[in-house]
């Protein structure tokens, strides 16, 4: 298989490792900074595929970035309405933060852009974000009747501040919407169905902007500049923590201890939902960085028990469910996951992906319209996978792989979207 890769079983995992940046706060990063006045030292910046994509269209907007080999990223704004017209299409690559994000950033600049991606992001809905954002007077068009990307953007006169509930929790359209109401001529309020992740709304505190929680609605004040931190310490990923707490559970004799992980309670709906399971996990050293609370972790093999996983948990958990069927295979009894149906228009369709590359192996996988039923067995046969160019799906399999008898994948270069040097921590843990 071209790119592909064998996995072999693990017969246990050990040792300390610091999972990479958080990728979600990466990029909140360099947009923040590139809005600022001053100087902003980014450090344990996610340099992965998706981020640098980021980078690349703040960067094609007049933003100084500069990305070091320490894992610091220097970044001199342009100011809050200072960003340069580019002089030809960003492209987004794969990544549905950025052109989200930016797409709510940009409606608010003196100036015309184009957003657009790869064939996947190509396919991920926009209008979504379209919508809310015309309502406050952006002006935004996109491809079939504004569905998809490409998406163009032009100067607005002005935009004004909304009261928006949205029919699905997603923390990418919150924070378009929030990034659009920095330019707005009043606050801005967004109402969300159940809690998404809060980074955007602690990340603008960080920056200076009035933000305020009210329960399920989030108010944003327009601002006339950031106030700038000198400093944004990004935590490591939950979510790439989230395959190595699965993998140190379902291996026999394993013990990990995960350190500096953001343990901000809006992500992790997983740990919650692996201590339901049985799971022997402890939170160490809680701490701050920035807003955010960050934990060391240490995982050790368990056994774990079937549980069912409603659709209020889903925002909190939305990335980890890929990894978290694997874990149910390895539970005894049933699991029921609802309310996952976002999962459908992610990288891939997650849902049929792995129900499908699970059932090659072995697994008893039901999907559902909104989710899978998982019957654990416990069991595993080595088996040739797809991954669909998803990240998540590649790395689930991989401890699917290493819990059982193995599995051969067709592409390993995807890992590199969100989580680059995974195999090779994987394997460096391998006892």
């Amino acid at each position: 298989m071209t790119g592909g890769r064998v996995i072999t079983p693990a017969r246990a995992l050990r040792g300390t490792v610091a999972v990479p940046g958080d990728k979600s706060l990466s990029h909140r990063s360099i947009m923040l900074a590139g809005l600022a006045d001053t100087l902003v030292m980014v450090k344990n910046f996610l340099a992965s595929a998706d981020c640098l994509s980021t980078v690349a269209c703040m960067r094609a907007l007049g933003v100084s970035v500069n990305v070091r080999s320490n894992g610091e990223v220097a970044v001199r704004g342009k100011g809050l309405y200072g960003l340069s017209e580019p002089d030809n299409v960003l492209d987004a690559g794969n990544s549905g933060t950025t052109i989200r994000l930016l797409s709510g950033l940009l409606a608010g600049q003196p100036c015309f852009s184009v957003l657009t991606g790869d064939d996947s992001l190509r396919r991920r809905p926009m209008a979504r974000i379209v919508t809310p954002l015309t309502q406050m007077g952006a002006k935004l068009v996109g491809r079939e009747n504004s569905r998809y990307a490409p998406v163009a953007i032009e100067p607005a006169a002005s935009l004004r501040g909304i009261r928006y509930d949205m029919p699905v929790a997603s923390a990418q359209v919150k924070s378009a919407i929030m990034f659009a109401s920095l330019y707005a001529s009043s606050p801005t309020t967004v109402t969300e169905p159940y809690l998404s992740r809060d980074h955007t709304e602690r990340m603008f505190a960080q920056f200076g902007v009035p933000v305020f929680r009210e329960e399920l609605s989030v108010t944003v004040n327009p601002v006339s500049s950031l106030q700038a931190p000198a400093v944004v310490d990004v935590p490591g990923d939950f979510s790439s923590a989230a395959f190595l707490l699965v993998a140190a559970t379902i291996i026999p004799d394993s013990e990990v201890v995960l350190t500096n992980v953001g343990v901000n309670p809006t992500r992790t709906g997983l740990l919650d939902v692996l201590r339901d399971m049985g799971a022997d996990i402890e939170v160490l050293s809680q701490r701050s960085s920035g807003e955010e609370p960050v934990a060391d972790l240490r995982v050790r093999s368990a056994a774990l028990r079937g549980v069912s996983v409603s659709s209020e948990m889903i925002p909190r958990l939305i990335d980890e469910i890929p990894v978290l069927a694997v874990a149910a295979l390895f539970a005894r009894g049933r699991t029921r996951i609802e309310g996952a149906e976002e999962l459908r228009v992610k990288e891939t369709d997650r849902l049929r992906a792995m129900a499908c590359e699970l059932a090659r192996m072995g697994g008893d996988v039901t999907e559902r319209r909104d989710g899978l039923i998982i019957e654990g067995t416990g069991k595993l046969h080595s088996a040739e996978c797809l991954t669909y160019a998803d990240h998540r799906v590649a790395m689930a399999l991989t401890v699917a792989g290493m819990a059982s008898e193995g599995v051969c994948l067709d592409d390993r270069g995807c890992v590199a979207i969100s989580f680059p040097g995974f195999f090779e921590i994987m394997e460096g843990c391998r006892a």
